[in-house]
């Protein structure tokens, strides 16, 4: 993880150069096989929603889905959405039960509001990567840095 930010940064400055490896190239077949699968999918509907809540359609410059490509969409949709539903209620449960490897005197009501708040850390540590992202492309004259004198 110590790694991961800056070797993004770089493959997103300079993709061509970062892509042209058989590491990089097995990376690819990897998340190829993955979003074939439809484990993020859930993706597709947080993105959908947001559209829709926003009164913007989504644009998109792929044909329309036929109707057995709308089925299995939204099966690979649900599919992908009951395994985070399923992991995040055991969850609950293991710290409502005191079955973690919390400290002995912790109330589970505790834990779970531990478990939020680092959730939220996680969340936003990404909202961050992104940013870092947008402002790494973003040409330095228009960063709006100013040369104080020494």
């Amino acid at each position: 993880m110590v790694g991961q930010l800056n070797s993004q940064v770089i493959a997103s400055l300079c993709m061509l150069d970062y892509t042209n490896t058989y590491s990089a190239l097995a990376t690819l077949w990897v998340a190829m096989f993955i979003e074939w699968t439809g484990l993020l999918h859930p993706s597709y509907l947080i993105s959908m929603l947001v559209s829709a809540l926003a009164g913007k359609p989504v644009e998109s410059k792929e044909p329309k889905r036929d109707v057995g490509q709308t089925l299995t969409f939204f099966f690979k949709c649900c599919m992908s959405l009951a395994g985070p539903i399923f992991c995040f209620a055991v969850t609950l449960v293991a710290l409502f039960d005191g079955k973690t490897t919390m400290r002995d005197g912790v109330p589970p009501v505790v834990a779970v509001i531990i478990f939020f708040i680092l959730m939220s850390v996680v969340g936003m540590l990404e909202g961050m990567q992104i940013a870092f992202f947008a402002v790494a492309k973003i040409p330095a004259s228009e960063r709006g840095e100013s040369k104080s004198p020494r």
